[in-house]
Parts: structure tokens; C-alpha cells; sequence
């Protein structure tokens, strides 16, 4: 069986906009998708947990889904965030994103309800059953309370449209499980910034980035580096990007990469509640890591 092919190595977790009155501004988050395209993202996941999917309506997902494709059409892969803790919930967005056009979809495993690992591989499969369209797993423990176990990824990789999976689970031993037990056309992107280079050394594939929001070039020329075999240069950045990739996560995401776009003009706005933004402190510290890596404005 062969894969459909990836959507390129570097994808950002996209930060949904805010105006200040709460609503989506939708004209910046067009905006935004079009910053990331031109500094190194080759795809963008729409309404994930980095764009605040608990909180986004249907209806704001699905237009959110057209505004971001309207916007980067033929330029990079949209990915649209359809996952919840609900089956039939999840297939019915599903099928919207389908027929707005998305490219793809990314399904987190279901949080709160703690299926079992048959009924996780059971949920992913009537999902993907559902969709002409490629499926990104996502395996997020931290935010779940549930780890997909590296056995149930496999039995999902033999579905011809489930084609990756984004692994969270902060296990460089998981990984390597995932990669030995699935086949070499199975992708595994890394859903931590700061884990994306040890990943790529067991045969991970990419990354879906929060710090591409603001370093997508470099994290293009760490990963570049390092599947062209100039590993020196991929780890070297590696390591120069480290700080930003834990101050990020300073506290719950996407609260500091909301406040971090805002100092290279992009109006993310406040997260909604029960988020709320970051402190003052908070913010400095941010702000002091982006101007060591000279992320700021002039």
C-alpha cells in the first residue's frame, strides 16, 4: 500500500485571531496564514489546540477552514483541526472541511471520556471511514489524559488515509516504537517544538510548530540541515532556538504565543476564557528571548 505523500515537514499549529471584543477577526488570521507561508510553514493546522478549538464554534472552525484556504491556495496545505471527544461530532466536521476544501485533517485523540485503546482505534477508523481525505493522529497525553500506545498507531497505519501522526507524548522511546512498528511511508511529525530534533534522529518526519510563528525559517533550516545530512548546523540551531521553544510554553498554550506574534504585528487579541492573557512577567520574559534571537520588529 502506498501513502499519500506529506504536506512538507513544517507545518505551524496556527493561533486563531481574536478582536478585542472576543469574536474572530478572520481577516487576520487570513493575514496570519499568509505570514506563515512566506517565512517557512508549509502547511498551517487550523483550529487546533493552538488555535483554541475548545472554545471555536462550528460554525467559526468552518469559516475560519475557508478564509485560511482562501488565503493560501496553491501556496501550502491547509490542515483543518476536526477532533473532539465526540464520534459523530468529529465525522460531521469532518465532511464540512471536506467540502470547503481542506487538504487534510488532524484528529486529537478524544480527551475527557478516556476510551480504551480499541475504542480509540475504533473512533480514529469510523473518522477516517468518513473522508476522501489524508488523517493526522494526534497523540497529546498532556492535554488528554490519555496516551495512544505506539500498537494502536499501528493497527491505524494499515487505513490507507491515515497517513501520520503528530506525537506529543514527550517519548523518544515511543517514537522509536512507532517508527519500528509502522511502515517507512508512515510519517511521525513532532508535536513539541523542543523534542522535533531528537524526533528527526529516529526517523521522525517534521514538525507541527508553535514557534513557527515566529522562527519558521530557522526551524526550515534545522530540519533542511538535518535530513541532508548537516546535522552540526541542524543541532547548532537546535540549540539556539531552545529558549524559545520553552519560553513558549512558559504557561498553557497558546496563551504566550499570543502575546508573542503581537511583537512581529500580528493582532492575535486575548485568548477566550477559560484562558486568559499572559502576566506582565510573563511577557518580558517572552519579549527578552525574541530580541536575543532577533525576532522583534525594528
Amino acid at each position: 500500500m502506498t501513502k499519500v505523500k506529506g504536506f512538507g515537514r513544517i507545518l505551524t499549529a496556527m493561533v486563531t485571531p481574536m478582536k478585542e471584543n472576543g469574536e474572530v477577526n478572520y481577516e487576520e488570521a487570513g493575514k496570519l496564514a499568509c505570514h506563515l507561508v512566506e517565512t517557512g510553514s508549509e502547511g498551517v493546522v487550523v483550529s487546533g489546540t493552538t488555535g483554541e478549538s475548545p472554545v471555536l464554534t462550528v460554525e467559526e472552525k468552518c469559516q475560519l477552514f475557508k478564509v485560511v484556504r482562501e488565503a493560501v491556495t496553491g501556496k501550502a496545505a491547509v490542515i483543518a483541526g476536526t477532533g473532539s471527544y465526540n464520534t459523530a461530532d468529529s465525522i460531521e466536521l469532518t465532511k464540512q472541511a471536506e467540502k470547503i476544501g481542506c487538504d487534510g485533517i488532524m484528529l486529537v485523540t478524544p480527551y475527557y471520556n478516556k476510551p480504551s485503546q480499541e475504542g480509540l482505534y475504533r473512533h480514529f477508523k469510523a473518522v477516517a471511514s468518513q473522508t476522501g481525505l489524508p488523517v493526522i493522529l494526534y497523540n497529546v497525553p498532556g492535554r488528554t489524559a490519555l496516551n495512544m500506545l505506539p500498537e494502536t498507531v499501528a493497527r491505524l497505519a494499515a487505513i490507507e488515509n491515515i497517513i501520520a501522526v503528530k506525537e506529543a507524548s514527550g517519548s523518544l522511546d515511543q517514537v522509536a516504537e512507532i517508527k519500528r512498528m509502522t511502515p517507512g511511508d508512515f510519517l511521525v511529525y513532532s508535536g513539541d517544538d523542543s523534542m522535533t530534533l531528537p524526533i528527526l534522529s529516529v526517523g521522525g518526519y517534521g514538525v507541527i510548530s508553535v514557534a513557527s510563528h515566529l522562527a519558521g525559517k530557522m526551524i526550515q533550516e534545522m530540519v533542511t540541515s538535518f535530513v541532508t545530512g548537516k546535522v552540526k548546523t541542524a543541532r547548532e540551531l537546535h540549540l539556539k532556538l531552545f529558549p524559545l521553544y520553552k519560553v513558549l510554553f512558559i504557561t498553557t498554550n497558546p496563551v504566550p504565543v499570543k502575546a508573542a506574534v503581537e511583537f512581529i504585528g500580528i493582532k492575535a487579541g486575548a485568548p477566550r476564557l477559560p484562558l486568559v492573557r499572559a502576566t506582565e512577567q510573563e511577557v518580558n520574559a517572552i519579549k527578552q528571548v525574541m530580541g536575543e534571537l532577533g525576532l522583534l520588529l525594528p
